[in-house]
């Protein structure tokens, strides 16, 4: 490390706090303060420079780590995290995904005992942060009219991001990304807009621009010999109407572009609407060759259901139950039921958000077929895939290449 990093221990045990003490200097970490509980850690932090670093036990009398964490968010206290922890994975799991979903960089979750390993696998995460960082600011809502002149204005673009084939890293499709190109405010996310055009009726409109954008990258791919899936996300609204499944179908053949390889991308929840019209939408859908993917597997409360009564093709394993697979046994657990079901329906099975290489080991033991995530390949501009995919085959391949195989498509 370039910088001596300043690193605080909160932890009630004073044999273990001596225990951390002596890791912590051992690796070179300078050890700014000492408390037993959070109320201790707080006043203390009053008085002092901030560390860059605060090691916190979960069990402690008084104020907990939980409490603790909470504290340090709701007052924006811009220092990183690593918990630590004798109770069971999922509670420790759990706390990580509390760190996260407040904003405060988490370098790592460790179960007890402490080990150097660890310490030195959660301090390869640190970067500086600032209080900035952890404002949490309102998302910029954007109107209705703003969204219909944009539409009109053609503002819309896509972006996409491949999925590599797990065992030999060769490039099986891409995922749309809906962006806007606002003139004034910049590049606008679809969690600004995506609810508001569902809400005044611009929802059929705005996928059909973005599924024009998609089969134009699609038809500029397979005419230069990369023949390879387009997935675009559907909205429940969409489903909802009748008449939908003909309108695809209709713009895919404006392009002459085989169905199949136009995947449509649905979320667990997106068929609880208007169940009647939204089945019989996908059905046609899929009669008519089109590949329907369930998207974010595992986060709706009725996975096994919609996966028994709609024609899928692939199922889509979410992030939450990918990311720190191979340390996590009841992620672990979860991703290999998943991947076993979709082995077991015929479905292929894609694992989103992939980022660390020791989750992808475990996605290609477990016999996932497909990877996405930023491990492999961030979204992109359509233009910037053929060169980044020249840039990048031999790295692709060798990253996929399971241990002892030589195989390949």
């Amino acid at each position: 490390m370039s910088k001596l990093l300043n690193v605080f221990i909160v932890e009630d045990s004073l044999v273990q706090r001596m225990h951390a003490v002596a890791l912590c200097e051992d690796i070179g970490l300078n050890i700014v303060g000492e408390a037993s509980d959070g109320t201790e850690a707080l006043l203390l932090l009053q008085n002092m420079d901030l560390p860059d670093i605060m090691l916190i036990d979960l069990e402690m009398p008084g104020m907990d780590g939980i409490q603790l964490i909470q504290e340090l968010a709701h007052q924006s206290i811009p220092v990183s995290v690593i918990v630590s922890s004798a109770k069971e994975d999922a509670l420790i799991a759990s706390v990580e995904t509390m760190l996260q979903a407040y904003g405060l960089p988490v370098l790592g979750a460790i179960k007890k005992p402490l080990t150097r390993p660890q310490l030195d696998k959660a301090l390869c995460r640190f970067k500086p942060i600032t209080k900035d960082q952890l404002q949490i600011r309102p998302e910029l809502v954007m109107a209705a009219s703003e969204i219909a002149k944009a539409l009109v204005e053609h503002q819309f673009i896509a972006y996409f991001q491949p999925k590599i084939s797990v065992n030999t890293g060769v490039i099986k499709g891409v995922e749309t990304l809906i962006r806007w190109q606002h003139p004034e405010k910049g590049l606008v996310m679809p969690s600004q807009f995506i609810a508001i055009a569902e809400e005044h009726g611009l929802i059929n409109e705005l996928t059909m621009e973005i599924l024009d954008l998609a089969l134009q990258q699609c038809r500029h791919w397979h005419e230069r010999g990369l023949k390879i899936t387009v997935a675009v996300n559907l909205s429940m609204l969409s489903l909802s109407d009748s008449n939908f499944a003909e309108q695809i179908a209709q713009k895919v053949a404006e392009f002459n572009i085989d169905p199949a390889y136009i995947i449509l991308e649905i979320t667990e929840t997106a068929v609880m609407g208007d169940v009647g019209n939204a089945l019989g939408t996908l059905a046609r859908l899929r009669l008519k060759g089109f590949g329907l993917s369930i998207d974010d597997y595992g986060t709706g409360f009725s996975s096994m259901q919609q996966l028994s009564r709609i024609p899928f093709t692939e199922l889509k394993i979410d992030r939450s139950f990918v990311d720190g697979a191979h340390s996590k046994p009841h992620l672990h657990a979860i991703l290999a039921s998943a991947i076993e079901i979709s082995k077991k329906l015929n479905l292929k099975s894609i694992a989103e958000g992939v980022e660390d290489a020791e989750d992808l080991v475990v996605l290609q033991q477990l016999g996932c077929d497909v990877v996405q995530g930023y491990l492999t390949a961030k979204p992109m501009p359509g233009d910037e895939l053929l060169p980044w995919l020249k840039a990048n085959n031999q790295n692709l391949r060798a990253l996929c290449k399971p241990p002892g195989n030589s195989s390949t498509e």
